[in-house]
């Protein structure tokens, strides 16, 4: 049996599982089936503690819904932060190693503010043939890739069909992209909806996208940081940063981790 807890950082959620003794060994099958909404646990992905491998307190693997390794999440990280904390009984800042490089949570009441590692990758205002018409697209890795294209109306656009496009798109080849839609709804402010990679649907928040959208809006409004970012979920979140020159500086998301349950399942 396999114990674990279910949580999730504004709407997107995870099975965190403990493995620091190193015993506990999952392929991409069994991680697709604890995903699973209909046969498993149900969750956008799956985030395993590990023994830290470079001098952080732990180290963070996250695995989308499809059982495949993925860099970084945003959402996940902060979940990650207040779950090592409560297994591992440590208090103040943790901090943890990702193939995004390393990570610092900080706990703020019920919010978590994880410093991310610097932006990289910007492209700005390239026109793809996307589903048979043409899109302007913004990219941007957060830590994992991100396309950026902003709309009129969020609650209208074709996310899935759309997002899918620019998934797959031979432009973000060979390892695809996210998907992010974006609205402005105030001179700090912007609303997204976004299609995730290894997800393949929309999900009801993204961290990375927060951040990709948050810088992105900056570089073509000026707007000043933070960013305040409304998800689908229905959460708003706080992006932070500093550039300094051309690169992207003390990037910081802000906001919930929440607990829901814990559990045995068979695996």
């Amino acid at each position: 049996m396999l114990n674990f807890t279910k949580m999730n950082g504004a709407g997107n959620d995870f099975v965190m599982v403990d493995n620091r003794d190193g015993k506990l060994v999952l392929d991409k099958a069994q991680i697709a089936r604890l995903c699973d909404r209909h046969r498993g646990v149900g969750a956008d992905g799956l985030l395993a503690v590990e023994p830290a491998q470079n001098g952080a307190d732990f180290r963070m693997r996250y695995y989308n819904a499809d059982g495949g390794e993925a860099e970084m999440c945003g959402n996940g990280a902060r979940c990650f932060g207040r779950f090592a904390q409560r297994v591992s009984g440590r208090k103040g800042d943790i901090t943890f190693e990702t193939q995004a490089g390393v990570i610092t949570a900080q706990f703020l009441g019920d919010n978590v503010r994880i410093q991310m590692s610097e932006p990289h990758s910007l492209r700005l205002n390239e026109v793809l043939d996307v589903a048979g018409g043409n899109l302007t697209v913004h990219s941007l890795n957060t830590g994992v890739p991100h396309a950026v294209v902003f709309v009129n109306d969020l609650e209208k656009a074709d996310v899935r069909k759309l997002g899918a496009a620019l998934r797959y798109h031979p432009h973000f080849a060979p390892k695809g992209t996210n998907a992010n839609f974006v609205q402005k709804s105030g001179p700090q402010a912007i609303s997204i909806r976004t299609y995730e990679r290894g997800v393949e649907d929309e999900t009801l928040a993204c961290g990375t996208g927060m951040v990709a959208c948050a810088i992105i809006f900056h570089e073509l409004s000026g707007a000043a940081s933070p960013v305040c970012v409304k998800v689908r979920g229905g959460d708003t979140l706080e992006i932070g940063f500093r550039k300094d020159g051309a690169v992207y500086r003390d990037v910081t998301l802000t906001g919930p981790a929440d607990f829901a349950f814990d559990g045995q399942i068979s695996i």
